[in-house]
């Protein structure tokens, strides 16, 4: 008798068919024309910015909570859905890749050159679809009364302000749970899980709140464009140790350990025994 596909083998193999195929995706996508990248980055950052507009949003029209608790939790359940219109919208996000593009790199497939290429792309085309999404933010924002300044300066002044340690920590947290957001999102079978497993690891992130390079850009190029409280140069610490805790969350504790855990697991054996009191026909 054979070890089946019901054992821990068989959730090998599965993982090992998951590996394979984000190793086959992350080289398409290095392989695509950077303008298409480009464009799909740009897309998620502004997807994603949506995030920031319904925390700010829930804190204008809320007027107040009974206590942080509440607060925190109702800011992390809006804030997951616009990581969901970016994991299952497919377009791309910096902190996803900082995890999955690590992948054929790792292998052997892709070179440094190949890895920094998309994640360069990727990155300033994230934070190009944030600066635009602020935009519009200034825009309607107060002038509709659906997003106070002040709620803006609420949500960036968790994030600035901070030592840099801090601020790179609670990046690798974020960045670590973005990691599994997009990895369990692949090993999920169907639409359903997928949307549970990117709801409850993303909203993670808002209950924090974490770090996050990209969510946290349009918090806070908000808050210093509305003039909420946030001093301009509070961006570039913010934006440089953040992004470094993101690579080395999402890098590290994900991609790698991942990595290690089902390319290392050794190779399949198979085991024939006989049951006792059988005999063979």
């Amino acid at each position: 008798m054979s070890a089946n596909e019901d054992g821990p083998t068989g959730a090998t193999l599965s993982y090992r068919k998951i590996l394979e195929r984000e190793m086959e995706n992350a080289l398409k996508e290095m392989d695509r024309p950077a303008v298409g990248t480009f464009i799909s980055g740009f897309s998620a950052g502004l997807n994603l910015s949506f995030g920031a507009l319904f925390m700010a949003m829930v804190l204008t029209f809320a007027g107040g909570f009974d206590s942080t608790l509440t607060k925190q939790v109702t800011l992390a359940g809006v804030s997951s859905i616009a990581f969901l219109f970016v994991v299952i919208g497919q377009t791309e996000l910096f902190t996803a890749h900082s995890t999955m593009a690590v992948l054929p790199v790792l292998d052997g497939r892709a070179s440094l050159r190949d890895l920094g290429r998309i994640w360069s792309v990727t990155y300033v085309s994230n934070l190009l679809g944030c600066a635009a999404f602020v935009a519009l933010i200034a825009a309607i924002g107060e002038p509709m009364g659906i997003a106070d300044p002040s709620a803006f300066g609420s949500l960036a002044g968790a994030l600035v302000g901070l030592p840099w340690w801090t601020i790179t920590l609670s990046g690798v947290v974020a960045g670590w749970l973005m990691g599994m957001a997009t990895w369990l999102s692949a090993a999920s079978r169907d639409t359903v899980g997928r949307i549970v497993f990117v709801l409850l690891t993303t909203a993670a992130i808002g209950f924090g709140p974490f770090h996050h390079a990209i969510l946290g850009t349009t918090e806070v190029l908000s808050a210093i464009v509305l003039d909420a409280g946030v001093a301009p140069g509070a961006f570039v610490p913010f934006i440089v140790f953040t992004t470094i805790g993101n690579v080395l969350g999402g890098t590290v504790f994900v991609a790698l350990l991942n990595y290690g855990h089902i390319a290392l697991a050794g190779e399949e054996k198979d085991v024939d025994f006989q049951a006792d009191g059988i005999e063979d026909s």
